[in-house]
């Protein structure tokens, strides 16, 4: 049994409270543990304090690359009492199913990018399966029928990539406010010339897709000065929300109200098969002229040829683009040579440690609590896609 007190830090539980610390302590010091430095609080099914908590065992198989090193936490860490790796694999033929199957694993982590098919195939293989968990924070890459008419528990790694991202968003606002093309052709030039620029303070972020990413962005946006408006399915959920000034339905009436206010609109949206195509020429002409466009959610989100098409028509002043429709980017797509686009290959989360904090996030953040029988952190809707 563990409980986590203040003394101590793991990365990834860091990230998601960063106002707190923790540590993992043994049961048998959990008394002296403060109620709310623990993360039993955060916990809608924690026993009383002087009853002991109930324990099952997690029974692992990992979905992953044995040569991804960002899984070492998992792969070759210490794992709490009660849990086991029982296999490592990255498609069904990897594993000895036979054995699984009476080995009775309860808990799959997945990694694997081609994931799809094999997490489908283990979960009708193997029936007692009650918890998935992705690495990532989008689960596109592993939705499936046999997933959505599972009944397991499906949770992801949601706020482990949303600072990061979240700075690479107003840089792009920068970017683009500040014209840096500029300063760099007058650099190389050696020219000094002087010109106005903008400010963020007092502009209009419209956020596609207000989860945990495009929050952070909003909640950096408000330190700009900047006002936010929100596309989201509930926009009930936003009301006294201080990050958020307005917050639309996800209608296309709304989605074209928040392009025509917006100087900057951000992408920050899931891929599933509602959104895919989300942002298309209806949306594009709605755009206020000169808006800057940043996609950082999933590049098939947005309808890319219409994108192109309102760049090189001078409609929009440009755009800053992490994801695309097919990565990598194709040599001969355009967006390659269109001067008012920024590119950068789907790595403005990329930092030296963040799939480690990810995998850490599992590790001694939500498995614990699943050995505990506490509610798990970063429920994902299967059906929904988020």
């Amino acid at each position: 049994m563990f409980a986590f007190s203040r003394s101590f830090a793991p990365r990834a539980a860091s990230r998601l409270f960063p106002s707190t610390k923790y540590s993992l302590v043994t049961a048998s010091a959990s008394a002296s543990v403060e109620p709310e430095a623990s993360f039993r609080c955060l916990s809608t099914t924690s026993s009383p304090p002087n009853n002991p908590i109930s324990i099952k065992g997690a029974r692992i198989i990992s979905l992953s690359d044995r040569k991804d090193d960002a899984n070492s936490p998992l792969h070759k860490g210490r794992l709490p009492d009660g849990a086991f790796l029982e296999a490592i694999g990255s498609s069904v033929e990897d594993f000895d199913i036979e054995a699984l199957q009476a080995q009775g694993p309860n808990v799959i982590f997945v990694s694997h990018p081609q994931a799809r098919k094999p997490l489908g195939e283990l979960l009708q293989l193997l029936p007692t399966v009650e918890w998935v968990h992705t690495r990532s924070a989008g689960i596109d890459f592993v939705t499936s029928d046999e997933l959505k008419e599972s009944n397991v528990v499906v949770t992801n790694a949601k706020g482990q990539f949303s600072s990061t991202l979240a700075e690479y968003a107003m840089m792009a606002c920068s970017y683009f406010a500040k014209d840096l093309p500029r300063l760099m052709r007058q650099k190389k030039g050696k020219e000094w010339g002087k010109y106005n620029v903008l400010e963020l303070r007092g502009a209009t972020l419209g956020v596609v897709g207000y989860g945990d990413i495009g929050r952070a962005c909003a909640k950096l946006a408000k330190v700009y000065g900047m006002r936010v408006v929100t596309l989201r399915r509930n926009p009930s959920l936003s009301i006294g929300d201080p990050f958020c000034d307005v917050a639309y339905g996800s209608d296309q009436n709304s989605l074209n109200r928040l392009m025509r206010e917006s100087d900057y609109i951000l992408v920050s949206a899931p891929l599933t098969d509602e959104t895919r195509g989300l942002i298309g020429p209806e949306a594009f002409q709605n755009a206020k002229d000169d808006a800057v466009f940043i996609n950082l959610g999933r590049g098939p989100v947005v309808d890319e040829n219409a994108l192109i098409k309102t760049l090189k028509s001078g409609k929009m002043k440009g755009a800053a683009l992490d994801v695309f429709t097919t990565e990598p980017l194709p040599q001969d797509s355009e967006l390659w040579d269109l001067d008012n686009v920024l590119v950068s290959p789907h790595n403005m989360d990329q930092t030296a440690t963040f799939m480690h904090e990810a995998t850490e996030f599992f590790v001694r953040v939500n498995l614990p609590r699943f050995i505990r029988g506490e509610q798990l952190l970063n429920h994902v809707d299967t059906r929904l896609g988020y």
